[in-house]
């Protein structure tokens, strides 16, 4: 690490990608006549030689896996329909049948990088001033796909940092069968996708306010077999939008037994099937004083960004929810962790150059974008933007950002918003806080520093930070000091 200011030091922490981190995944060939000989040459087998062959499978990966029975159960599931005969399978030909349709992923084989922290929603049996913590990571496995992951830990009273070991397995979140919709919500984000027609009206109209996947498949259904109206030919590309909204937005959760810690997050939907980048976590108050975790993230198609909402209350549960509007057009959007004068706020980047200030009265919807600040100084003339959330103090907004200068460097830097205006920028360091150092300049992106998101504890900000996306620190930096060097070089 390379800095100008004497008030950062490093912490010991030094989180590397593990290879031999794995979960299960769907391995189903794209051939439905592949399928179907996988499987008829699983039946073709006598019961004794599918329990030997089961019993080789379960001593050599049932060790490396909590969940592999359920696995194989699901897996099989998804292939049961090319099953050529009426007969029931034996359980143990099902498993067996579903371990052909099964894969290890490594899913940090790759990297471990971009970081953001928030306070752990369970602060109990802690020492006196003790913070429990979440950190979410970017890891980036076999085919450049990036999860969602987690740790946990703790900093003590004098700003040391603790992460917690992960279990000795690793498990995918489980998607929430058959989630509720919100119809009005649901409705205003197809218009503002531009899919309103009298098929999706059809499709909505009988619906109850209220409503389950289930009930829109069935409701797409009759609409499409229904034979007293005219069918034209935006039909089909309204079903398959309905259905990559629904898709889209989902429920996922953490199995019942496993810790944080062991959760990947990967990507499934339309949207982020090639990946969950960068999420920027934040602990939001409403007007209320009601807590909610909201992590803004970009997902990735393999073709097309888009910013996303993650939601939840306590990190066993999770939302996935897209966002809409004209001002949803970049990365790297992060959200304010309360309401400012009435409005849901964020940072954001609209143009792969500039910071912007968002403002919306529905968290789901942006439209509104203001400028307030342009790359200046030589290290982020390519562009600027944020690395998560604002952090609120007495002082004003601090806004960790992040520039692009020469060979692609990028450094962190840092900047105040005014606190009732946060439009106002009142203060920007004319130098970066962190700059790679020699020992951070090689990794899966060469030349970069980067975070999602710092939090305040015990008057140090706590910045953890990934050393060119492959190897996650952190940084402990003197608030005070930090705040006067911001107010002296506005």
């Amino acid at each position: 690490m390379v800095t100008i200011a004497s008030f950062i030091e490093n912490s010991k922490v030094m989180l590397k990608p593990d290879n031999k981190r794995i979960i299960l995944r769907p391995f189903i060939p794209r051939s439905e006549l592949q399928i179907t000989n996988i499987i008829s040459r699983v039946m073709s087998l006598t019961e004794d030689a599918v329990k030997n062959l089961l019993k080789t499978v379960m001593n050599d990966f049932s060790g490396r896996h909590s969940n592999i029975e359920p696995t194989f159960f699901e897996h099989y599931k998804m292939v049961h329909p090319h099953l050529f005969t009426d007969l029931q399978p034996s359980k143990e030909r099902k498993l067996l049948i579903g371990s052909y349709f099964t894969c290890e992923y490594s899913f940090e084989s790759a990297a471990l990088f971009n970081p953001s922290i928030v306070p752990h929603p369970d602060q109990s049996n802690l020492p006196e001033g003790t913070l429990r913590f979440v950190m979410s990571l970017r890891a980036v496995g076999e085919g450049h796909i990036s999860s969602l992951t987690f740790r946990t830990g703790t900093i003590d009273k004098n700003c040391s940092v603790i992460l917690d070991a992960p279990g000795k397995h690793t498990i995918s979140a489980k998607h929430v069968e058959n989630s509720f919709y919100d119809k009005l919500c649901f409705r205003k984000k197809l218009t503002e996708m531009g899919i309103e027609n009298d098929f999706s009206v059809c499709v909505l109209d009988s619906l109850k306010d209220e409503f389950t996947f289930l009930e829109l498949l069935y409701n797409l259904k009759e609409v499409t077999c229904n034979n007293s109206r005219v069918k034209s030919s935006t039909d089909k590309f309204t079903n398959d939008k309905i259905l990559w909204l629904a898709l889209s937005n989902y429920e996922t959760q953490l199995p019942a037994s496993n810790v944080l810690s062991d959760l990947v997050i990967f990507p499934t939907s339309p949207a982020e099937q090639n990946g969950i980048e960068d999420t920027r976590l934040v602990l939001f108050t409403d007007d209320e004083g009601r807590k909610t975790y909201y992590g803004t993230y970009t997902a990735y198609d393999g073709k097309v960004v888009l910013p996303q909402l993650l939601e939840t209350k306590d990190f066993n549960h999770f939302k996935m929810i897209t966002l809409n509007g004209k001002a949803v057009e970049n990365k790297g959007m992060a959200l304010f962790p309360r309401k400012i004068n009435g409005k849901y706020a964020m940072i954001s980047r609209q143009d792969n150059e500039n910071l912007f200030l968002m403002y919306s009265d529905n968290i789901h919807f942006w439209h509104e974008t203001h400028l307030i600040m342009k790359p200046t100084y030589e290290w982020e003339f390519v562009q600027i933007g944020n690395c998560g959330s604002p952090i609120e103090t007495d002082a004003g907004w601090i806004v960790l950002t992040h520039g692009i200068g020469p060979v692609r460097r990028y450094c962190i830097s840092a900047v105040l918003l005014d606190k009732q205006d946060p439009s106002r920028v009142i203060g920007r360091l004319k130098e970066p806080l962190i700059m790679p150092d020699e020992t951070e300049m090689a990794g899966y992106v060469p030349n970069v520093v980067y975070t999602c998101g710092a939090l305040i504890h015990n008057e140090k900000l706590i910045l953890p930070y990934a050393m060119s996306d492959n190897i996650t620190t952190v940084a402990v930096i003197d608030l005070k000091k930090l705040l006067i060097e911001l107010k002296t070089t506005k």
